[in-house]
């Protein structure tokens, strides 16, 4: 399948973009699909079954929440934050729902959202099987999702369920799943990374459009770091979590004491936290490559083009065109998705992403912006996904902010070298993905292991 930057950069809402975004796109395409089959007044019941880390982590991601708006018609790029946190309340204690927000169709949430726990659907750990009634109980569809990470869904069969190249196949004049093949293609045409995925993002829109969007894309971003580092209070979800970007953003902003003055490492971290709290509070995030890891590509970013002295005219464009370029290679050739392989597939690819794009920025080789990919996520190899009570909180918040300090530490060291890699891209994706293989589920965003068992619940 070809992939589109805005694939993987798409907007949506909090928490995670597997368990919240994914979902609310599966149930949404369910629901319409359903209508163009039946007529409403036949259709007498809607259930909902959700299977493994979608059933173990569902309630602290949001995805009960998320199912019973997809249903609805909503989509996390424009559902209204209001609705979002309200809405599901009034479905769960009443007697209905209305089916893409025109039908009334009988509904109880009880006995029609259930969840799985010991079970697991054959292609993916984030599996939601949709079941609709008619009269009499007589089946009248039944369809099967996979929420594979990053907001991506595909059917049953594995096919993509919306995106851009989900509606419109087409062949990319530089095509690439590997970073040798990107290598090929930039050696080739004498061509930087971001102006091979130009060049491929005209298959789908003008390049006009491409600025607009990419441009739009920034925005959300930047808008979440605004936010976050003004936000204050308690997240929710049970754990009492407060805000702390906003108290640190105002301490490095009042630092005076020449020997306590603020390095990148301290505004990396604030700017990374404050994204994340905005997502842990379901804000309007973008996934970058997924909500849970969404604070390591903005606050990279951010932080070039707050605290350089002469940043580039088209950073924005470089910057995300490249890192889109370098999660492409993780989307294609391991995973974005922690109920797969751990947070190695999500803060370890965003920071893998972050460290190629800002490697570009400051002027970086082709073969040093591999090395700085490469680096970051060796770095990350074998990182669990264990999040206390499923909420994306602990350790998910500050670890973004460790991802963006080794994004831009991978990059930097990778200009010190001369760019002649001993471990390529390619293989550190490959042991990624058998990493990923080789960990026990129980330290794949199911809450069973690791802190989320051995950290007391507060």
């Amino acid at each position: 399948m070809s992939l589109s930057v805005f694939d993987l950069f798409s907007i949506g809402v909090g928490p995670s973009s597997s368990h919240t975004v994914g979902p609310m796109r599966a149930s949404a395409h369910f629901a319409n699909t359903l209508l163009m089959a039946h007529e409403p007044s036949s259709i007498t019941r809607v259930m909902v079954e959700l299977y493994g880390s979608l059933a173990l982590t569902g309630i602290g991601h949001g995805t009960d929440k998320a199912v019973l708006l997809g249903l609805e018609g909503e989509y996390p790029e424009t559902v209204g934050l209001d609705k979002l946190s309200k809405r599901p309340a009034a479905i769960k204690e009443g007697d209905s729902l209305k089916l893409v927000g025109r039908y009334a169709v009988p509904f109880h949430f009880k006995n029609d959202v259930i969840f799985r726990k010991a079970d697991v659907l054959p292609m993916h750990a984030n599996g939601l099987r949709f079941v609709a009634y008619g009269k009499n109980e007589k089946l009248l569809m039944e369809s099967v999702y996979y929420s594979i990470g990053g907001g991506f869904v595909v059917d049953g069969e594995g096919n993509p369920i919306g995106g851009t190249t989900a509606l419109v196949e087409k062949q990319e004049p530089y095509p690439f799943r590997t970073f040798a093949e990107l290598r090929e293609h930039c050696e080739k045409n004498d061509l930087y990374i971001h102006q091979v995925m130009m060049a491929n993002e005209r298959c789908w829109r003008g390049e006009d459009a491409i600025r607009e969007k990419l441009n739009d894309i920034w925005d959300v971003m930047r808008h979440c770091v605004d936010t976050g580092i003004h936000g204050e209070g308690i997240l929710p979800g049970g754990l009492n979590v407060r805000r702390r970007a906003p108290g640190i953003y105002q301490s490095l902003r009042g630092t005076t004491n020449p020997e306590r003055v603020s390095g990148a490492m301290d505004w990396l971290s604030v700017y990374a936290m404050a994204v994340n709290e905005e997502n842990a509070g379901g804000g309007r995030v973008v996934t970058a490559p997924t909500n849970g890891a969404a604070g390591v590509i903005p606050a990279v970013l951010y932080y070039y083009l707050h605290h350089s002295r002469t940043p580039r005219a088209d950073a924005i464009q470089v910057y995300l065109l490249t890192t889109g370029a370098i999660g492409m290679l993780y989307k294609h050739g391991a995973s974005l998705s922690a109920a797969e392989v751990g947070c190695q597939g999500e803060v370890g690819v965003a920071s893998s992403m972050a460290a190629a794009g800002y490697a570009a920025l400051i002027g970086g080789t082709l073969n040093q912006i591999e090395n700085a990919a490469e680096i970051a996520m060796e770095h990350h190899l074998g990182m669990t996904c264990d999040p206390i009570m499923g909420l994306v909180q602990i350790p998910c918040i500050e670890r973004n902010a460790m991802g963006a300090i080794k994004a831009v530490g991978s990059a930097k060291l990778a200009l010190h070298e001369a760019g002649t890699n001993i471990v390529s891209l390619d293989r550190v994706i490959a042991t990624m993905l058998q990493t990923g293989k080789d960990m026990m589920s129980k330290y794949k965003e199911t809450s069973l292991g690791g802190l989320a068992v051995n950290v007391p619940e507060c």
